[in-house]
């Protein structure tokens, strides 16, 4: 018998991870690749979380946990928006996740049906249209303009065109690093609700902003869900922990999807990361060479031809319009992966229709690598 796929199978590849692949198989041979491609901390996971992993092990008693995770792990979370926002989150609307990645399958399950129309922007992490194709959702992509970000307009004259369901936006974005003013999160959650739109805002990127303080979306009410993970500031991303914030009304059914999905989070990740939000001064150390990082490539990128197409704010991404060089960014980072050995994002995985034009540089390694790899590729260029 041959199984034939199915239609929602059938999704774009997420070409930064057949970046990395390939890196990887250069250095296997050899081959001394720096990646900028993924966005993935070069910093290791707080000492402290470390010691309460090895702890843990060396009691040997790691298994299942309430769905929606330990208690202490659930109010450590509510606490820091208490201390980091100044914004009271009760611990029962907190639910811990597998990463980032488990929290949007539960919204997504929990909020819509399907067929419904989800927004999402553009250029936008590709993960969430590939998981609302998954899921038989109808990713409505909304494209960004000059500043960059999603506003309250635009998501309106989206939802004229043809009613939404719900908007899923990030700030600071991936890939830009692009990040919502105060005053327009307000704005854009203020028309959610007026229009009945669900709104899910993504802030895995928090606390790893350079202009202004983070802003949640929960400081504008209780009704959006909020989703970050311990992956990205605190370098956590192979532990595979995340959470959600979520109305009340919403905990029961996300509960039960959790409980058959995923059963729980891996209790060893959650009980390390406990210790995650007292290591603030070391994850500061880790920041401030993504600082610096940012700095050198707002310099150098534009001096090689490849210019900013939006604010880097947040985050630790540059995207860049590559089309003084090339109109095939895809070519262009197979290219400058084999002949100048630096891996780069190629733009097609976060613009479908014009990411041909751009590409992704990420500045998550170390400061020594990113200055290796810039001067790699004005070599190439000339």
């Amino acid at each position: 018998m041959v199984i034939s796929t199915s239609r929602r199978s059938r999704i774009e590849p997420f070409h930064a991870m057949d970046v990395l692949a390939e890196a990887n198989r250069l250095r296997q041979q050899g081959v001394d690749v720096i990646s900028m491609a993924v966005g993935q901390p070069s910093g290791p996971a707080p000492a402290a979380v470390r010691e309460a992993a090895s702890a843990a092990l060396a009691r040997g008693q790691i298994g299942y946990t309430d769905a929606l995770g330990i208690a202490a792990l659930r109010r450590a979370i509510a606490s820091h928006y208490g201390e980091h926002y100044g914004v009271e989150v009760l611990p029962a609307r907190v639910v811990v996740t597998t990463g980032s990645s488990a929290a949007f399958n539960l919204a997504f399950l929990a909020i819509f049906d399907v067929g419904d129309r989800v927004a999402i922007t553009s250029p936008g992490y590709p993960a969430y249209r590939n998981i609302l194709a998954a899921l038989g959702l109808e990713a409505v992509e909304i494209e960004l303009g000059e500043e960059g970000y999603l506003t309250a307009d635009l998501l309106e004259e989206a939802h004229r065109a043809a009613p939404l369901a719900g908007i899923l936006f990030a700030s600071p974005a991936n890939p830009t690093g692009a990040v919502i003013p105060k005053v327009e999160l307000g704005r854009i959650l203020e028309r959610t609700r007026a229009l009945g739109i669900a709104a899910i805002s993504d802030e895995i990127y928090h606390r790893l902003s350079y202009a202004a303080p983070d802003v949640t979306a929960l400081a504008f009410g209780d009704d959006a869900v909020v989703i970050n993970s311990f992956s990205k500031y605190y370098c956590m991303t192979g532990w595979r922990i995340g959470w959600m914030v979520v109305p009340e009304e919403l905990v029961r059914p996300i509960e039960r999807l959790q409980q058959s999905l995923y059963i729980s989070a891996p209790e060893l990740s959650q009980l390390a990361a406990c210790e995650a939000f007292g290591a603030t001064a070391e994850l500061e150390s880790i920041k401030d060479t993504y600082r610096q990082s940012r700095a050198m490539l707002l310099r150098r990128l534009p001096e090689l031809g490849f210019r900013i197409a939006a604010p880097m704010d947040g985050a630790f991404y540059a995207y860049c319009d590559v089309s003084a060089h090339t109109n095939d960014s895809m070519e262009f980072a197979r290219r400058m992966i084999a002949e100048a050995h630096v891996a780069a994002t190629p733009g097609h995985d976060f613009d479908v229709a014009n990411g041909n034009r751009f590409m992704r540089f990420s500045y998550a390694g170390s400061v020594r690598e990113i200055e290796t790899a810039m001067q790699r590729l004005g070599d190439w260029l000339r």
